[in-house]
Order: C-alpha cells, then structure tokens, then sequence
C-alpha cells in the first residue's frame, strides 16, 4: 500500500464467497464510489466460474476504474497479500437450509429466517463453523495481519469460530440491522416533532446485545432524548403497525414488517429492540410472536421461505448474465453497508465509530469474557476498538444471557466435532421448550441426515 495526497493506492481486498450474486455487486459499488482508495479485489468461491462472472462484471461493467478484480483457484492465492478480507459465503446450499428453516415446521416449530437462532441456526452452525476454521488457518498461514470483515450467519458465531481457531485475527461481524431501527427514529422524529432530514449518523445510539437480537440502552438526535419520542411513536402505532411510503408492505415483502414486535418488547422491557421483527421473534419464546403463522401475520411480519430464496437465486443469476452482456447497466447505486467505509477509517482516512460484533473484553461487563457481542466501537488508524457498553439492563438480561449460552455451547461443540454435544446444545434450545424428548431427537436427527454432506467430520 502507497498513501499519496489523501489516497491510498495498491490495496488489495481478498473476498471469500467472490461468486456471490449480490454481496459481491455491493461491494464493487461502494468501492466505485471510494475516490480515495485504489487497488485489486481477489475473488475466491468453491464455484470458480461464478467468481470469473464477477471477475468480467467488475473489470468491465462497474464504471469506477480504481479497482481491478481477478478471480483466485486458490484461497491461499487470494489471501497473500490482502490488506482486507471480506467473508460473505453461504455455507451448504439453498437444499439445506429449507431443511433448516421448514422440517421444524412438522413440529410446530415455527421460523422467520432460520439463520441465526433456533433449530435452523444451531445446524446451519454446524456446517459453518468447520468452514469457518479452515478460512481462518487459512488467513493465519496467508496474510496473519489482514483485517477481516465478517457478512456470514449465524453472525456471532461465525466471529466466534475465527477468533478461537486464530485468537490473533484482526476480525469483526458487520450487520445492516440496527441502522433500520435508526430509520424508524428517524421517521419518528418526524411524525411527532416534525423535524425532517435525521440521517443514520444524526441518529447517534448506544448498542447493546448479541447479533440479530441488538438492543439500543440510548438514542439521541443532537440535544433530544429519542426514547419518550419513541415511546409516544410505538403506542400510537402499536394496533396497527408502522409502515413509511417505500419500505416495503409485510404482506408481500419476506424482509418487510409493521414493527410491532419492536414496539411490544419496548412496552415491555423499557429498552429499544434494534433489530427486524423476522430476527427479534426468533429469540423470544415461540408463544409469543412465533405459535404459529396467524400469530405471526397478526404481529405483522412474514415467514420467509426458502422457496422464495431459491426463486431469487434464478433472478440473480439472470440479472448477473444481463451485467455481463450490458443488457443492464451497472450503476454505483449507494448500498447503506459500511464495509469499505469500515476499511477507509481503519486506513486513517476517516475515523467513525459504527455497531459491530467483536469478543467481550468488558464492553458489556455482565456477559462473559470471550463471547462475540454486539456494541459500538471507534475505527480509526489500525484499530478497531469495543466502546463500554455497560451492562446490559436487568429487563433483557435473562434473555441475553440465553442467547449469548447458546451461541458459546454449539460452538464448543463443533469444534469438538461432537454430534453428541451438538445435540444437548440443539435440546436445550430455548424454540425447542414445548417438545417432548423423544420429538427433539427425532427433529435434531432429521435435521442431520438433511444436511449429513457437510457434516463428515462429526462423529
């Protein structure tokens, strides 16, 4: 790397999962748009011709010339070198994770992503996390002192693994979640104060809690208190839900919601929940948004199916054929990510401080030491550093602390390669309270033989 006037030329970005369809067009945009940054983007995935498909889009489509992109055979040879490295895969296919979101559903278990936590989050776990070991030997052997942004779920978990595979990696999770709930403030501080224009980084909030499962202890927009705002703003719309002009309408868009589920955990916890309904369901009790799917349409906020996911895979895949051929122009289209302004501030360009997932080293006092929380923190020259946080409040603690044990317990037992361990930790999974015994073994053994191709290594 050459700092020269205010730029930084001879970067090189290695991305793991450089065939995605959609992660990977994000960042070719928001480095487009970086006019201080030059360099080359190194593209690795087991799916080698989708990685050269993205190779010719960025060489040839993206308008901004100050980064060239190469598709890699190797991950080590997209790792050599790298300043940054972006994580953004998913692990297994769309094949298993329908087996992750819908074969609970035989049980009445009832999931809105199934990524994260639940049934579908603890076996999609299993598969990342030996992934996730090989990556970070990978960056251990390769390039030891490279910044690694993490985009893969389960988002703490996947952190976790790195970190106790490489205790010495330069890793963080990114995650897009609460800056919708700075959105919703912002909508709120217009409908009841009338003051409009509060962008994301006007909206300025303390963080609190485990990934997808955020908690906001502190909101302000310049010398005004959000919180009575808020609170005014969820009991006005708490019958019928919130849904602003262009933000999508639950009844036909899978990542859309009236956020009444965030408005009931404020009325009664006292604390803001900050991230989308779809996640904030899956860690309560399933009586209470997640009984079954008149509940959750009552609540306002959609299952999303995997066949959804699968049908969008076949839309991708054609909008990345349009890319290639210019039937669709590639616009620099701002994407709301902060990876690359992430990379910037840690380059010294433009120091910020943004929510991220990093182990515990005290920033949330009352959580243990080690385990992957979410918080702010300040990036800045060659530093990523966890803002104190405080403890988290007595209201959500119980549900914290359930949360946080279950990310730590099935980690623990993937890197055991433990089918036995895994499944006292899938048993003890707080979705699973209302099944017998016998229907959690024969759940968590279902769930198993569905995705056995990824799981040699378990015994």
């Amino acid at each position: 790397m050459i700092y020269e006037n205010n730029t930084v030329k001879g970067l090189k970005i290695a991305y793991i999962g450089g065939g995605s369809r959609g992660w990977a067009w994000n960042l070719m945009k928001d480095l487009g748009g970086a006019e201080d940054l030059f360099g080359e983007v190194a593209l690795y995935d087991i799916d080698y011709e989708a990685a050269k498909h993205n190779e010719e889009i960025g060489n040839t489509r993206v308008p901004a010339k100050n980064f060239t992109y190469s598709a890699k055979k190797t991950i080590g040879e997209a790792l050599t070198d790298a300043d940054f490295i972006v994580v953004s895969i998913l692990p297994g296919t769309f094949d298993e994770m329908e087996s992750d979101v819908h074969t609970p559903e035989k049980y009445g278990v009832w999931q809105s992503v199934g990524d994260t936590a639940g049934p579908g989050g603890l076996i999609r776990a299993m598969r990342t996390i030996p992934m996730f070991q090989e990556i970070a030997l990978a960056i251990k052997e390769n390039a030891p002192n490279a910044w690694v942004i993490n985009y893969t779920n389960p988002m703490a978990i996947c952190v976790k693994a790195l970190y106790k595979a490489f205790p010495e990696i330069k890793a963080f999770g990114c995650c897009h979640e609460v800056f919708g709930t700075q959105k919703l403030l912002s909508a709120a501080l217009k409908e009841i104060k009338g003051i409009e224009g509060a962008t994301k980084d006007d909206i300025r909030v303390e963080v609190t809690g485990v990934n997808h499962f955020t908690w906001l202890t502190k909101a302000q927009y310049r010398n005004i208190d959000l919180f009575p705002i808020y609170k005014e703003f969820a009991d006005k719309h708490y019958d019928a839900g919130f849904s602003e002009n262009g933000t999508g309408n639950w009844l036909n868009d899978f990542f859309a919601c009236g956020h009444k589920v965030k408005f009931d955990l404020f009325k009664k916890y006292g604390v803001l929940a900050a991230a989308g309904d779809r996640h904030l369901a899956e860690f309560m009790p399933p009586h209470a948004y997640l009984k079954n799917p008149e509940q959750v349409k009552g609540w306002l906020f959609g299952l999303t199916p995997v066949s959804w996911r699968k049908e969008n895979l076949v839309t991708r895949l054609e909008k990345s054929e349009a890319y290639r051929s210019g039937k669709e122009a590639f616009t620099l289209d701002i994407t709301g990510e902060e990876g690359v302004r992430q990379m910037r501030a840690i380059l010294g360009l433009c120091p910020f401080v943004t929510n991220v997932n990093l182990p515990n080293k005290g920033q949330i006092p009352n959580l243990p030491l080690g385990s992957v929380v979410e918080t702010n923190a300040v990036f800045e020259s060659d530093t990523v550093t966890p803002v104190f946080a405080g403890n988290v409040p007595e209201s959500i603690y119980p549900l914290i602390v359930t949360a946080n044990k279950e990310n730590d317990e099935i980690v623990d037992a993937c890197f055991e390669r433990s089918l036995e361990k895994c499944y006292k930790a899938f048993a003890a999974n707080h979705a699973l309270v209302n099944l017998s015994d016998e229907e959690k073994k024969a759940l968590f053994d279902e769930m198993v033989e569905n995705t056995k191709a990824y799981l040699g290594e378990y015994k």
